[in-house]
């Protein structure tokens, strides 16, 4: 399993554009002012760790 999501993956598990891209921009911005990694600190990122953004849905993410 990857370790990093993008909006993309979040798509094909059933979110809706607004809503996947809204999950990825909340967990970088945890990650920015949270967390200090600043290397998120960037709009051309779109690949976060999956364990930040299951923490921040509150639920296991599993690929087929």
């Amino acid at each position: 399993m990857n370790p990093l999501i993008s909006k993309n993956d979040l798509i094909k598990l059933g979110y809706k554009k607004h809503t996947a891209i809204s999950i990825i921009q909340a967990v970088k911005k945890d990650l920015v002012y949270n967390k200090g990694v600043a290397f998120y600190n960037n709009r051309r990122l779109g690949l976060v760790p999956r364990e930040s953004v299951e923490n921040l849905i509150g639920v296991k993410l599993y690929e087929e």
